[in-house]
């Protein structure tokens, strides 16, 4: 592969960001777009930046036939993306949220967690994933692997199978054998552990203010359940944690919570990916370049929707060409994606 093509495919990108007609400053603005089908001028921008994924969003989806075409116009842009989504079961679902689609619909995680029993985790993910694998997506954003110890959380709550790590390491182990087991590729989120915090990273600066030691025995405990059953990817969340690395730089930036404790310490051999790069977290503090670069130098391996996706990878590019990264760390992401998500 040529350098842009092997920077193409670290990225995973909104349909709307190979979109010229489309500028935007929030992700608030594109729903009334319902971009819904691959438009020439993609076409054209996947040319020149072709991307290694694409995530799509409830209002990039109308129906099933509709679905099912635009994944196939999706799928033959250059760079043959993957095809990603967020469907948790709740709150978080695109395709389960949508009358159109005949699918298994659920409460919230916290609801398929209260029997006690992994098996309806099991079953839940089983169910997703097939109804995920029959309109020919690939990859799933889930589960969420945070331990809900914050009542007061504004953006996990419920989403959270348990309150308790080892009632939640349990539901978490079982939910990414189920996707497994149906074809799809899953994703524990958010490292290293959203589910002690008070604000919500779309808007800004969130925090834990959590030892290391402290998390070992609760948000860790269901991470490493979830890298134990075979979780292929894992999400970085835009939370600092300063009592673990002395700096209010978030984690998808920070070489000590992605390679010294999600690789070293826990032994993570998959695809570290970003939360999306255009949440207010990272975008008041960085360009949508230097995100993307710092990044994959903290350890990421695909950078999630970056706000400016030209831009962010004119930057990886560059940081590449000029010896900021080497290419040999691009190329060690990408055997860990294409080994991971084939």
């Amino acid at each position: 592969m040529s350098l842009r093509q092997k920077v193409g495919q670290l990225f995973v990108v909104r349909p709307e960001s190979l979109e010229p007609a489309i500028r935007y400053a929030s992700d608030a603005e594109l729903p009334p777009y319902r971009l819904q089908a691959v438009s020439d001028g993609m076409r054209a921008r996947a040319e020149r930046y072709p991307a290694g994924g694409v995530l799509l969003y409830g209002h990039n989806i109308a129906d099933p036939a509709q679905l099912e075409r635009f994944g196939a116009e999706l799928r033959a842009l250059p760079g043959a993306p993957r095809l990603c989504i967020d469907e948790e079961g709740g709150r978080v679902s695109r395709i389960a949220a949508n009358p159109a689609f005949d699918v298994p619909r659920y409460e919230s995680a916290a609801a398929i967690a209260a029997g006690g029993d992994p098996q309806a985790a099991y079953d839940a993910a089983r169910a997703i994933g097939t109804y995920l694998k029959r309109y020919g997506l690939d990859i799933n954003f889930a589960p969420v692997a945070d331990v809900n110890t914050n009542p007061e959380n504004i953006i996990i709550g419920a989403r959270a199978f348990s309150d308790d790590p080892a009632a939640a390491a349990a539901m978490v182990a079982a939910y990414v054998r189920g996707l497994a087991d149906a074809g799809i590729v899953g994703c524990l989120k958010h490292f290293p552990g959203h589910g002690d915090t008070l604000a919500d990273t779309h808007l800004g600066y969130a925090f834990t203010d959590k030892s290391w030691e402290q998390m070992r025995d609760c948000e860790m405990v269901s991470f490493r359940a979830g890298i134990a059953a075979g979780a292929p990817l894992v999400m970085a969340a835009h939370i600092a944690a300063p009592a673990v690395t002395g700096c209010d730089e978030p984690a998808t930036l920070c070489p000590a919570i992605l390679t010294e404790k999600l690789r070293g310490e826990l032994g993570f051999e998959g695809v570290v990916i970003t939360d999306a790069l255009e949440m207010g977290a990272i975008t008041r503090r960085y360009g949508s370049g230097e995100a993307a670069v710092r990044a994959l130098e903290a350890g990421a391996d695909w950078l999630l929707c970056p706000l400016d996706y030209c831009a962010a990878f004119d930057a990886v590019a560059d940081a590449v060409a000029t010896g900021r990264i080497p290419e040999a760390r691009i190329d060690q992401s990408l055997r860990r994606i294409r080994r991971v998500c084939r």
